[in-house]
């Protein structure tokens, strides 16, 4: 392919990306704005504990080396 019908349909990729426009789900949007939670959203968030949920980021040496002089 010659760099001419290359450029071309770099040119009409580009476009047809720059005016795609997808259906909108407006329902989606609506409980996504509403805030209204699904029951399987509901049901994750009792799965995980709060004390939990950055365990993995916590010192483990924290009592021991603290800033106390």
């Amino acid at each position: 392919m010659g760099r001419g019908r290359q450029k071309a349909k770099a040119t009409r990729q580009a476009r047809e990306m720059k005016y795609y426009s997808p259906q909108t789900d407006y329902t989606a949007l609506e409980r996504e704005l509403t805030g209204t939670k699904s029951s399987r959203s509901v049901e994750r968030e009792r799965e995980v504990p709060e004390n939990e949920e950055y365990s993995d980021y916590e010192d483990p040496y924290d009592d021991e080396y603290s800033d106390e002089r």
